[in-house]
């Protein structure tokens, strides 16, 4: 396939914790990450640039542990940590598939990443390297799409991808709404006026003031990064009014 058959050139691809974990109930299953891997791999070929944020959920959750009575600074913290062990675990399995990739963390820690400096980052990927930005923000109170909504707007992506285990934005829960309808296209303010949840509300806002489009779909599907990229109607586009 040719590079000009992709809409997007530059994409931030925000992966939850959870989505690493596969059937499992914590950690890591390496077959899921390989599995993301050869999703990943004919776009990154065919010349696309692309940048991960990976979240923490499947080894820590900040909020779970200020729910529990932890200081939220605290247990965001240690959520930032647990994104960078998924992040290694990306990176190694990106790069057993001969894929060049780079880590790079919001907070130092030289002997394992790179500390994230944007120049930098954009560099890595005009040179066909994959980017894993971890350790979000790097502050404690914002999640991890916010920092993805963040590092996309850095690097200049065309596109906030957000890979979910649901196939786009619905009007209620699908899990337990068996007639929940699902939308093609909606705005950033319906999304955030019918309380969605699709990300959080300062990451939403954050892609409103910058028009930055969001799509929500299911990693699991097919070569569904792929059809994404190329403009197939796949999940669930997040637009401005004008474009509406």
């Amino acid at each position: 396939m040719s590079g000009s058959d992709y809409i997007y050139r530059r994409v931030l691809l925000k992966l939850s914790g959870e989505a690493l974990m596969g059937s499992a109930g914590y950690g890591i299953d390496p077959c899921v990450i390989e599995r993301l891997v050869e999703e990943i791999r004919p776009v990154h070929d065919d010349g696309i640039q692309v940048g991960i944020v990976v979240g923490g959920g499947n080894i820590f959750r900040g909020m779970a542990g200020a729910a529990s009575g932890m200081d939220r600074a605290q247990a965001d913290y240690m959520g930032m940590l647990a994104t960078v062990m998924n992040a290694l675990a990306l990176q190694d399995a990106f790069e057993r598939a001969g894929i060049y990739c780079r880590v790079m963390s919001a907070i130092e820690m030289h002997e394992v990443c790179e500390t994230y400096i944007r120049r930098r980052a954009i560099r890595h990927m005009e040179k066909g390297r994959i980017v894993i930005f971890a350790a979000g923000s790097g502050n404690p109170y914002f999640t991890t799409d916010t920092a993805a909504a963040l590092r996309a707007l850095e690097i200049d992506a065309d596109c906030l991808m957000k890979a979910t285990k649901v196939d786009g934005i619905y009007d209620k829960d699908p899990a337990t709404n068996p007639d929940a309808v699902r939308f093609d296209t909606i705005t950033y303010l319906d999304v955030l006026s019918k309380d969605l949840k699709v990300m959080d509300a300062a990451a939403t806002a954050l892609c409103h003031d910058n028009a930055l489009p969001i799509l929500v779909f299911d990693i699991e599907g097919e070569d569904v990064f792929k059809k994404a990229l190329t403009g197939e109607p796949v999940g669930t586009t997040v637009i401005g009014e004008e474009r509406a």
